[in-house]
This record gives structure tokens, sequence and C-alpha cells, in this order.
């Protein structure tokens, strides 16, 4: 059985004394989460170290990037055996918004991807295609080639750690939301282009809420939502990993 898993990337918000504050009062409401559904929280690099320490174990704790050497002179990045060593267990890497205003290209996520699962961090990998891609029909062949890209020369071991998250980029944020069926058909493509996906967790993200989560939920390959602007509040986040 494939995992439920329920993400909250917060992106640039929150300090560390907010961030520790908001895990303390989510742990609170994880008896009124299903234990069936993995909750995890993606604060940003300057609140990681209060939030692992907020969570004491209770909650995985994800990063929002990573570089894909493990030291080296790249400033103002951050690697993976730093994560670790404050309790990091996920990472976030290809996200739409790193591609569009940093430049992060295929072979980029492609290097972290690996990095990430050597280095025992499970990676979870965004795809998603712009709003022209999706009006001239080529949505599914775009979003296949980014998961390709990304997973190009993995192990077969390497799939059992590996997370992919859908976020339309036409939907994040921008409360236009991918319609389920729609989503789905995205999430079939996404499983059968390759054969070792089969058991990989995809993601749904962009405009998830709590009121329209249980729709993708029902749906057959969508098994669970990497979620933006409403995962900044400790009980719309928690209301929303239970619907899920």
């Amino acid at each position: 059985m494939r995992r439920r898993i329920c993400a909250g990337n917060w992106k640039m918000f929150k300090t560390a004394s907010e961030a520790r504050a908001y895990v303390d009062r989510f742990a609170d409401l994880l008896p009124t989460i299903p234990s069936s559904v993995e909750t995890i929280l993606c604060p940003p690099f300057t609140a990681l170290p209060a939030a692992c320490e907020a969570s004491r174990g209770r909650i995985p704790i994800g990063a929002q990037n990573m570089h894909w050497e493990n030291s080296g002179p790249y400033t103002g990045e951050i690697s993976a055996p730093m994560l670790l060593e404050l309790g990091v267990q996920f990472v976030i890497l290809g996200h739409s918004e790193r591609r569009q205003h940093f430049g992060e290209t295929d072979e980029m996520v492609r290097r972290k991807t690996a990095a990430a699962l050597q280095s025992g961090l499970q990676p979870i990998v965004a795809v998603g295609e712009p709003l022209d891609v999706r009006e001239r029909g080529d949505a599914a062949q775009y979003v296949t080639s980014q998961v390709r890209a990304a997973l190009e020369g993995l192990p077969n071991t390497a799939f059992t750690d590996l997370v992919l998250a859908y976020e339309p980029i036409w939907a994040i944020g921008t409360g236009r939301n991918c319609d389920p069926s729609d989503a789905n058909e995205m999430m079939q493509s996404i499983r059968s282009c390759m054969p070792q996906l089969r058991n990989v967790p995809l993601l749904y993200g962009g405009s998830v809420k709590a009121e329209n989560i249980a729709a993708y939920a029902r749906t057959s390959d969508i098994d669970g939502a990497l979620v933006g602007g409403a995962s900044l509040d400790p009980d719309g986040f928690a209301r929303l990993a239970a619907a899920l």
C-alpha cells in the first residue's frame, strides 16, 4: 500500500520563533490526524533548527532545497550533511519557483535527487507544466520528461525513499486548482512512464485547501498533497491533513 503524505511547504515565511510556536501547536493537533497520513513540515533554512528541536521526532521535518555537493565553494548553498545533522529527513527538490526564479535545470534536479538519496534524505521531487504547455495539449509529455530527467540513472532500490509531487505551475498560489480528474490523469501518466514508480507516493500541489483535498484523495493515483499557503496555519493544515 502506498504511503499517504501531506507535506507543508512554508516557502519564505516564518522566523525561527514562529516556527517553534507552529510546531508546538501542530504537535498538539496530531491526535486529530489519522495515523495513516504522514505529515511533513518544510520551513525555510533559518527555521530548520528550531523546527527540528521543537518536533522532538514527533513530526518529520523537510528542507526546501539543497546542493548536490557535500561541501565546496558554493556561497549561500546548503548540503545534505548539514541538513542531516539538524535532524532533517526530507527535502523538496525541483520546485517550479526554484526552476523559474533561480534557473534550476532538469540536470541540476537530477544531481540533487541522486545526492539526497545517497545521503539518506528522502527527496520530494516536484514537476509541473506552465499554462501555455497545458493549453496546447503537451502537459503529459512535458511532465513525464521532467520525471525521467530527474530520476535518470537511479538504482531501483532508491525508489523506496522517493516521493514525487505534481504541481501545475499555473495553479500554484493562484487559487486556480487543477480538476481532480485531470490531476489524476496526469498522475497515471507519471506512474506509467517508469515501471519503478508503481509504488512511489504521488502528491498533488497547487491551491490545495482543506475544502478540496478530499476530492483529490478519492482518485486512484493521488496519494497526498504538497501544500503551500494553506500549510502556514497549524490548525488549518491539521484540518487539511485530516481531510486527506
